[in-house]
Protein backbone atom coordinates (compact mmCIF):
# COMPACT_ATOMS: atom_id res chain seq x y z
CA UNK A 1 0.00 0.00 0.00
CA UNK A 2 2.99 2.37 0.66
CA UNK A 3 4.40 1.38 -2.48
CA UNK A 4 1.08 2.40 -4.42
CA UNK A 5 0.76 5.72 -2.48
CA UNK A 6 4.25 6.40 -2.75
CA UNK A 7 3.93 5.94 -7.21
CA UNK A 8 0.34 7.77 -7.08
CA UNK A 9 2.75 10.96 -5.45
CA UNK A 10 5.37 10.80 -8.49
CA UNK A 11 3.09 10.20 -10.84
CA UNK A 12 1.05 13.33 -9.40
CA UNK A 13 4.15 15.59 -8.80
CA UNK A 14 5.61 15.06 -11.98
CA UNK A 15 2.14 15.59 -13.68
CA UNK A 16 1.97 19.01 -12.28
CA UNK A 17 5.84 19.66 -12.88
CA UNK A 18 5.20 18.66 -16.63
CA UNK A 19 1.86 21.26 -16.50
CA UNK A 20 3.87 24.03 -15.07
CA UNK A 21 6.73 23.80 -17.63
CA UNK A 22 4.75 24.01 -20.35
CA UNK A 23 5.20 27.36 -22.48
CA UNK A 24 1.97 29.11 -23.32
CA UNK A 25 0.75 28.09 -27.05
CA UNK A 26 1.88 31.04 -29.35
CA UNK A 27 0.27 29.29 -32.74
CA UNK A 28 -1.42 31.71 -34.48
CA UNK A 29 -4.78 29.91 -36.75
CA UNK A 30 -5.69 30.45 -40.31
CA UNK A 31 -9.02 32.77 -39.98
CA UNK A 32 -6.80 34.82 -37.01
CA UNK A 33 -6.80 38.54 -37.78
CA UNK A 34 -5.45 42.07 -36.19
CA UNK A 35 -6.37 45.85 -36.02
CA UNK A 36 -5.12 48.57 -34.66
CA UNK A 37 -7.70 50.28 -33.23
CA UNK A 38 -8.39 50.53 -29.12
CA UNK A 39 -11.35 47.93 -29.42
CA UNK A 40 -9.75 44.88 -31.49
CA UNK A 41 -6.62 42.75 -30.91
CA UNK A 42 -3.70 44.65 -32.59
CA UNK A 43 -0.69 42.13 -31.38
CA UNK A 44 0.33 38.32 -31.38
CA UNK A 45 3.05 37.56 -28.87
CA UNK A 46 5.90 35.53 -28.31
CA UNK A 47 5.09 32.59 -25.73
CA UNK A 48 6.62 35.62 -23.10
CA UNK A 49 5.42 38.24 -23.98
CA UNK A 50 8.47 40.01 -24.61
CA UNK A 51 8.17 40.29 -28.85
CA UNK A 52 5.07 40.93 -30.40
CA UNK A 53 3.77 40.81 -34.14
CA UNK A 54 1.48 43.56 -35.27
CA UNK A 55 0.89 47.18 -35.43
CA UNK A 56 2.81 49.48 -34.06
CA UNK A 57 2.01 53.61 -33.64
CA UNK A 58 4.01 55.12 -37.12
CA UNK A 59 3.50 58.78 -38.41
CA UNK A 60 -0.08 59.72 -38.40
CA UNK A 61 -1.03 56.31 -38.70
CA UNK A 62 0.53 52.68 -38.15
CA UNK A 63 2.77 50.04 -39.41
CA UNK A 64 3.09 46.37 -38.92
CA UNK A 65 6.42 44.73 -37.38
CA UNK A 66 8.06 42.73 -34.82
CA UNK A 67 8.44 44.86 -31.69
CA UNK A 68 9.83 44.34 -28.06
CA UNK A 69 6.61 44.07 -26.68
CA UNK A 70 7.33 43.95 -22.40
CA UNK A 71 8.76 47.60 -22.72
CA UNK A 72 6.57 50.59 -22.39
CA UNK A 73 8.05 51.99 -25.69
CA UNK A 74 7.50 49.69 -27.72
CA UNK A 75 11.32 49.39 -30.23
CA UNK A 76 10.68 48.10 -33.82
CA UNK A 77 13.20 45.34 -34.67
CA UNK A 78 11.60 44.39 -38.12
CA UNK A 79 9.35 46.61 -40.59
CA UNK A 80 6.99 44.99 -43.19
CA UNK A 81 6.61 46.90 -45.98
CA UNK A 82 9.05 49.75 -44.36
CA UNK A 83 8.77 51.83 -47.44
CA UNK A 84 4.95 52.22 -47.47
CA UNK A 85 3.19 55.26 -45.71
CA UNK A 86 1.54 54.58 -42.42
CA UNK A 87 -2.14 52.97 -42.26
CA UNK A 88 -4.91 53.94 -41.34
CA UNK A 89 -6.74 52.56 -37.89
CA UNK A 90 -8.94 50.91 -40.47
CA UNK A 91 -6.77 48.32 -41.86
CA UNK A 92 -6.66 44.91 -41.06
CA UNK A 93 -4.09 42.33 -41.01
CA UNK A 94 -5.28 38.90 -41.45
CA UNK A 95 -4.14 35.08 -41.51
CA UNK A 96 -7.06 33.70 -44.36
CA UNK A 97 -8.39 30.73 -43.88
CA UNK A 98 -6.55 29.83 -47.68
CA UNK A 99 -3.35 30.65 -46.16
CA UNK A 100 -2.47 33.91 -47.26
CA UNK A 101 -0.71 36.69 -44.86
CA UNK A 102 -2.24 39.85 -46.03
CA UNK A 103 -3.09 43.71 -44.87
CA UNK A 104 -5.95 44.79 -46.01
CA UNK A 105 -6.65 48.55 -46.13
CA UNK A 106 -9.45 49.85 -48.71
CA UNK A 107 -9.38 51.55 -50.47
CA UNK A 108 -5.96 50.03 -51.39
CA UNK A 109 -5.49 46.77 -52.76
CA UNK A 110 -4.17 44.01 -50.57
CA UNK A 111 -0.99 43.54 -49.43
CA UNK A 112 0.80 40.22 -49.18
CA UNK A 113 3.27 40.77 -46.08
CA UNK A 114 4.69 36.70 -46.95
CA UNK A 115 4.69 37.27 -50.58
CA UNK A 116 7.56 34.96 -51.15
CA UNK A 117 5.76 31.98 -49.83
CA UNK A 118 5.93 29.23 -51.83
CA UNK A 119 3.43 27.16 -50.05
CA UNK A 120 -0.05 27.73 -48.76
CA UNK A 121 0.55 28.93 -45.03
CA UNK A 122 -0.96 26.73 -42.06
CA UNK A 123 0.08 28.38 -39.05
CA UNK A 124 2.31 30.83 -37.73
CA UNK A 125 4.28 32.01 -34.46
CA UNK A 126 5.87 35.35 -32.99
CA UNK A 127 9.22 33.47 -31.06
CA UNK A 128 10.96 34.66 -28.23
CA UNK A 129 14.07 34.86 -29.93
CA UNK A 130 11.70 37.85 -32.49
CA UNK A 131 11.20 35.78 -35.28
CA UNK A 132 7.73 35.52 -36.52
CA UNK A 133 7.33 32.60 -38.49
CA UNK A 134 5.22 30.94 -40.64
CA UNK A 135 4.54 26.67 -41.41
CA UNK A 136 3.03 24.67 -43.89
CA UNK A 137 0.84 21.88 -43.85
CA UNK A 138 3.50 19.95 -42.54
CA UNK A 139 4.95 22.02 -39.78
CA UNK A 140 7.73 23.25 -41.55
CA UNK A 141 8.77 26.83 -41.42
CA UNK A 142 8.05 28.21 -44.97
CA UNK A 143 9.08 32.08 -44.21
CA UNK A 144 10.64 33.84 -41.70
CA UNK A 145 11.22 37.52 -40.32
CA UNK A 146 14.91 36.82 -39.41
CA UNK A 147 15.52 36.29 -43.50
CA UNK A 148 14.43 39.57 -44.18
CA UNK A 149 16.14 41.98 -41.57
CA UNK A 150 15.19 45.59 -42.08
CA UNK A 151 16.20 47.62 -39.26
CA UNK A 152 17.71 45.28 -36.72
CA UNK A 153 19.73 42.06 -36.23
CA UNK A 154 18.68 40.42 -33.29
CA UNK A 155 21.26 38.03 -31.30
CA UNK A 156 20.85 34.76 -33.31
CA UNK A 157 19.89 36.06 -36.57
CA UNK A 158 22.27 35.92 -39.28
CA UNK A 159 22.80 38.29 -42.29
CA UNK A 160 22.83 36.65 -45.26
CA UNK A 161 25.00 37.48 -48.64
CA UNK A 162 23.07 39.80 -50.09
CA UNK A 163 20.60 41.44 -47.76
CA UNK A 164 20.77 44.61 -46.52
CA UNK A 165 20.57 46.28 -42.93
CA UNK A 166 19.02 49.87 -43.19
CA UNK A 167 19.29 52.09 -40.00
CA UNK A 168 17.35 54.90 -40.10
CA UNK A 169 17.39 57.99 -37.40
CA UNK A 170 14.76 61.26 -38.09
CA UNK A 171 16.40 64.05 -37.09
CA UNK A 172 13.80 65.71 -34.45
CA UNK A 173 13.44 69.57 -35.95
CA UNK A 174 14.76 68.58 -39.47
CA UNK A 175 12.93 66.97 -42.44
CA UNK A 176 15.56 64.81 -43.14
CA UNK A 177 16.81 61.17 -42.71
CA UNK A 178 20.25 59.34 -42.00
CA UNK A 179 20.82 56.10 -43.46
CA UNK A 180 23.13 53.76 -42.95
CA UNK A 181 22.90 50.31 -45.38
CA UNK A 182 25.06 47.60 -44.34
CA UNK A 183 25.11 44.86 -47.05
CA UNK A 184 26.79 41.67 -46.43
CA UNK A 185 28.78 40.33 -49.71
Amino acid sequence: MVAISFLFLVCSFSFHLHAVAQPRNSTIRLGSSLTPKPTGKSTWLSPSSLYGFGFYPQGKGYGVGVFLAGVPQRTVVWTANRDDPPLPSTASLVLTTDGRLILQSPPRRDVYIVPDAFQKIAAASMLDTGNFVVYNSDEDRIWQSFQYPTTSILQGQPLSAGKELVLEQEAATASFSRMLVLQVS
